[in-house]
């Protein structure tokens, strides 16, 4: 998770920026956490404490309000209560990396994947965002070759994964979508040669960078390291 939280902070400045370069300062006075990490220390959260998903969504906003959400979630969450509301954004996406972490099957992989998003993202692609980015973690945990995970997540979620970054670099434009963002995602991370390489490939592919996470599942196992309620008393940015 540690890894997840630092490719969030790298890939803040450039949210709406597409930027055609791997050629860049990792990080600026910019650079800052986001909706990404709080909500994936929720995830984590939840999972660790058998915690009610919305309720702790919510909590989390409550503590992290000026973080970046998307507009429907803090309509939502500012009425202390969340519901699904048919997105197929890649929120879902950004926050499930603890699911593929913390599971032992790939069946139970997707069905948390599943709950963790369906709580907001309940739309079929929202739902399956989700799914992809937590099975491409654990299968990257488990030792799997890229080329094991890449035909795994085309046969089950039916993601277009054969063309090269290059070749999707020359027209790619910013895209919320789960469908428009974690395929290329992916596809950072599966060209990638190690975690710092896979920053760099997806920063122009950038709603918050997610292929991130693979690359941590591989390192020491660890889902927090410190009190997230530190960066609240420490007066880090949130806005």
């Amino acid at each position: 998770m540690i890894g997840a939280i630092i490719g969030d902070i790298i890939g803040s400045p450039y949210e709406h920026r597409n930027h055609k370069s791997t050629d860049f300062a990792l990080f600026s006075d910019r650079s800052r956490f986001t909706d990404d990490t709080v909500l994936t220390v929720a995830v984590a959260d939840v999972i660790l404490h058998g915690k009610d998903y919305a309720e702790t969504l919510v909590e989390y906003f409550s503590g992290y309000p000026n973080a970046g959400y998307g507009g429907t979630f803090i309509e939502q969450a500012m009425t202390g209560k969340l519901r699904p509301y048919n997105s197929w954004g890649n929120g879902s996406a950004m926050r499930v990396g603890p699911v593929g972490f913390a599971f032992d099957t790939a069946e139970a992989v997707l069905a948390e994947a599943k709950r963790s998003a369906e709580v907001t993202h309940n739309h079929p692609e929202g739902i399956k965002g989700a799914q992809a980015t937590a099975l491409a973690v654990f299968m990257a945990r488990q030792g799997e070759t890229k080329a094991f995970i890449k035909n795994q997540i085309v046969k089950r979620f039916g993601y277009d994964l054969s063309q090269p970054l290059e070749t999707i670099r020359k027209t790619y434009r910013f895209d919320v979508s789960c469908q428009g963002s974690v395929p290329q995602a992916l596809k950072a991370f599966l060209e990638a040669t190690d975690y710092e390489d896979a920053v760099r490939k997806g920063r122009v592919y950038r709603r918050r960078q997610r292929h991130h996470r693979l690359y941590h599942w591989r390192g020491r196992p660890c889902l927090f390291r410190t009190d997230p309620s530190a960066h609240r008393r420490s007066g880090s940015r949130t806005s």
